[in-house]
Formats: C-alpha cells, structure tokens, sequence
C-alpha cells in the first residue's frame, strides 16, 4: 500500500481511506450485522483510525463507514462524483466481505475498478484466492507493481 500510495500522490491520483468506525459511541448507528456479530469500533476509538505506516497526508479524504460497504454506509459515492473520479484502484481488507462489496458497488454504479490482488488480506489464503475469483467479472486485477508500472508509463 506504501508503493501504491506514493505512485499515486506523484500522479496527482486522490488517495481516499475508509475505515471502521461507529457515528456513536455505543454503535447504534452501525449494520445490523456488525450488531448481530458484535462488532463495534466506538466513535474516536484508537482502533478506528489509519495505521501509522499508510496513514493519510495533507487533506486526503477518510471516510468512517459503519458496515462492510463503503457504499452503503458512507456518502463516498457523492463525494467521487464531486471529485470527477470515474476509475478506482480497490485494496484493503477483509478481502471476501469490505473489498469485495466495495467492488460490487462500485461497479453497479458505474465506476471501472482495479483491484490490487496483493494489496488485499482476509483471513486466510483460501478466502483470499477464493474472493479473487468470485469478483473478477466485476473488476480488472492486477498486482501493485503492474499498477505503478502503468501509472509510471501515464507520468511520461
């Protein structure tokens, strides 16, 4: 992700974060199935923010979202369109549940995604592999270093 972000800010590509975090403090706001699981990332929690080692620069955009679709529980949808981003580059994690609505959604509405198949992590390797293979009609996939390889080849 370190790579990825670096190409992307010597691009002038957005770099835009997501992470889990309740509008609350006792999560009340968040999916029904982060209820029925208990999972719960308080309003300001610790645990709610970037790690330090891809943490954001300058005034990009971090979205707290409260369920596994970004698209769903975020206005991120409104905000690309402000922005006039038509493509997104996809990574993160849980590969099989984030990741992959992420992609679903972003694709049903209209974006073209590229999913970083390095860039991504679940639990194990055969969810991960697994996802990968469920999703590749809704996206092009391709490694970060392809990627950086062809964002260095627009910079020329």
């Amino acid at each position: 992700m370190q790579v990825l972000q670096t190409a992307c800010r010597q691009a002038g590509i957005e770099v835009i974060y997501t992470t889990i975090e309740s509008l609350t403090l006792d999560g009340r706001d968040r999916s029904l199935d982060y209820k029925i699981t208990g999972f719960h990332v308080a309003k300001g929690a610790w645990d709610g923010r970037v790690i330090d080692q891809i943490a954001p620069q300058g005034d990009e955009i971090v979205l707290a979202k409260t369920s596994s679709s970004v698209f769903i529980s975020t206005n991120i949808d409104y905000v690309l369109r402000n922005l006039g981003v038509k493509q997104l580059v996809i990574s993160g994690l849980i590969t099989d549940q984030c990741v992959e609505s992420a992609i679903r959604d972003a694709c049903d509405l209209g974006y073209l995604v590229t999913q970083l198949s390095d860039a991504c992590l679940t639990y194990c390797a055969q969810r991960h592999d697994q996802s990968l293979r469920t999703v590749q009609g809704y996206c092009r996939q391709v490694t970060t270093r392809q990627l950086v390889a062809e964002i260095e080849t627009i910079r020329s």
